[in-house]
């Protein structure tokens, strides 16, 4: 039924409970695993000129070592998680996440996406809505929403 599931992932704890969700049903299907880091582009963009953006879209991080030193420790912990009797693709990409998230999947034959939500609503998710709730509406890749509070 699964034969590559996605896991992005930012290393936060929100992200943290998606990635037991995911290493279960990729053992239970047999399944590869695709750990991705999305540097948000939009996020550091007003902090950083043009050039080094363009730069880290590329994946020429030059200077900027902890924040690939942030992102390479977050796709290992699903790696480390996953154990030696899964196969487990790390990436690291950049852009506006929920898009990043939709191209990976249609390009690397995703079956399942399974990501986490902090589960905010009201006012401020209306405003400026999550990456989960982008991706459900950009992909047409089954998404697995797993919210932070999920045991």
């Amino acid at each position: 039924m699964y034969d590559t599931i996605l896991i992005p992932t930012d290393g936060s704890d929100v992200a943290e409970n998606a990635i037991d969700h995911a290493i279960d049903l990729a053992r239970r299907y047999d399944a590869t695993l695709h750990a991705l880091y999305v540097v948000d582009t939009d996020a550091i963009d007003i902090s950083l000129g043009t050039e080094q953006v363009d730069r880290i879209k590329e994946g020429r991080f030059g200077e900027m070592t902890e924040l690939h030193d942030r992102a390479k420790a977050a796709t290992s912990t699903v790696a480390e998680r996953a154990g030696d009797d899964l196969e487990v693709t790390q990436s690291i990409e950049a852009g506006q996440p929920h898009r990043v998230i939709s191209d990976y999947a249609a390009d690397n034959d995703v079956d399942l996406v399974v990501m986490g939500s902090a589960g905010r609503g009201g006012v401020r998710r209306a405003i400026l809505g999550s990456v989960a709730e982008r991706t459900l509406r950009t992909t047409r890749v089954p998404v697995l929403v797993v919210d932070i509070h999920d045991d």
